[in-house]
C-alpha cells in the first residue's frame, strides 16, 4: 500500500490529480501532517490519517521530532510519496528510509544550489534526493539535478508538474489586475522594504488594481498597514487564486507554485527572491527581481512593453502528469 504525505495546501494541490487518478486503481493511506490546517481544511476528510505537528523551541526540530518514531503510520505500507521540499516531506521520507520502505519523490530535482535560498527547503529536496527510490522530476533540467547527484543507476522521470494537471481547460485573460503575493521565510526581513515599493507602484498605477490576498504569518501582518492603495484581502481559496492567475495582467510573487501556473497561462510573473528553483521560465515567463528597490523598473519595463500573454508553450509540462505517473506506477508495481 502506498503512503502519500502532506502538510500544507500547495503539497495538498499538487499531489490531489495523483489521487484522483489512481483511486480505484492503486491502494493507498493518506497521511496529514498538521502545518496548513486553516488553509486546507476544507479538503480535510475522515479518511485521512492525521499526526498534528508538536511545539516547541524551534519549530523545525518539532516537525521532524513529530514524525519520526511512529511505527503505526507504516503498518502495510510498502512505498511512500513525498511531494516537494518541505520538513515534513523529509521526516516523513527519512522516516521510511530508516524502515526500508522506498521513498517516490514528486517533484523531484529543483534546486537554487544556494542552502540559505530557500531555507530550509534547499536543504530537504537535496536530502529527500538523496534518499528517494523513484524520482518524479518536473522538467529535463530537474532530472538532470537529480542524474548528477545520484547517478544512473536511480530511478529517473520526467513527468511535467502535477500542480498544471488542476489547470487543463481553463483558458486565460486579462484584465486590469496585478496579483502579488509574498510570504517567504527569507523575504521577511526586508518585507516592509518590499510592501512600500509595491503601495508606490499601486499609487502610481491608479489604472491598475493591485490585489494581495494576505499571507497569515505575522511577519507579513505586521506591514499590512503600508499597503493603503492595494487591495489587501484575506486568504484566497485554491480556486480563487488560480482565477485571479488566469484573469490578471501579470503577477507579482515570491512564491514557486505560482511560476509554474501563470506560465500555464502565459502571464509574465515577477519573482522577489535572490535566486528561483524554477529556472526554465527564466526571460521568457518569469523575471528575478532580488531587492525592492529593482522592482519598479522591471515592473515598468513588463508593463510598457504591451505583451501581457505569451507566445510560448509552458516550460513546466502540459497538465497530463498524472495520467504519466499511473503509468510509472504500474510500471514500477507500487
Amino acid at each position: 500500500m502506498l503512503l502519500i504525505s502532506f502538510g500544507t495546501r500547495p503539497e495538498w494541490i499538487k499531489i490531489k490529480p495523483i489521487i484522483d487518478i489512481i483511486d480505484g486503481e492503486i491502494p493507498y493511506k493518506i497521511l496529514f501532517t498538521g502545518q496548513h490546517t486553516s488553509l486546507v481544511e476544507e479538503y480535510l476528510e475522515d479518511t485521512f490519517v492525521v499526526n498534528s505537528v508538536d511545539t516547541g523551541d524551534n519549530r523545525l526540530d518539532s516537525i521532524v521530532c513529530s514524525l519520526l518514531n511512529k511505527n503505526s503510520l507504516f503498518d502495510g505500507i510498502t512505498h511512500v510519496l513525498v511531494q516537494g521540499d518541505t520538513t515534513s516531506a523529509f521526516a516523513v521520507a527519512l522516516a521510511a528510509f530508516h524502515r526500508k520502505i522506498p521513498v517516490i519523490h514528486l517533484e523531484a530535482g529543483l534546486r537554487t544550489f544556494d542552502i540559505d535560498n530557500p531555507y530550509p527547503e534547499e536543504f530537504n529536496r537535496t536530502a529527500i534526493s538523496a534518499l528517494a527510490d523513484i524520482h518524479l522530476c518536473p522538467t529535463n533540467t530537474s532530472a538532470s539535478n537529480v542524474l548528477s547527484m545520484v547517478g544512473h543507476n536511480s530511478k529517473i522521470y520526467v513527468t511535467g508538474n502535477t500542480v498544471l494537471d488542476n489547470l487543463v481547460g481553463l483558458e486565460p485573460t486579462t484584465n486590469d489586475t496585478v496579483l502579488v503575493t509574498m510570504h517567504r521565510r527569507e523575504n521577511h526581513a526586508q518585507m516592509k522594504d518590499w510592501f512600500l515599493v509595491i503601495n508606490h507602484l499601486a499609487a502610481e498605477n491608479p489604472d491598475l488594481e493591485f490585489i494581495l490576498p494576505l499571507h497569515p504569518n505575522p511577519n507579513v501582518c505586521k506591514h499590512e498597514h503600508l499597503l493603503r492603495d492595494v487591495t489587501v484581502v484575506d486568504p484566497l481559496s485554491y480556486d480563487q487564486c488560480i482565477d485571479l492567475v488566469r484573469t490578471c495582467k501579470t503577477v507579482i510573487t515570491d512564491s514557486g507554485g505560482i511560476q509554474e501556473e501563470s506560465s500555464f497561462f502565459k502571464k509574465k510573473c515577477i519573482v522577489c527572491r535572490k535566486v528561483t528553483e524554477r529556472a526554465e521560465g527564466i526571460g521568457t515567463f518569469a523575471y528575478i527581481c532580488k531587492k525592492p528597490s529593482t522592482l519598479v523598473p522591471l515592473f515598468e519595463s513588463i508593463i510598457s512593453s504591451g505583451e501581457f500573454i505569451v507566445q510560448k508553450e509552458c516550460p513546466y509540462g502540459d497538465g497530463h502528469a498524472s495520467e504519466k505517473i499511473l503509468e510509472i506506477f504500474k510500471t514500477e508495481n507500487i
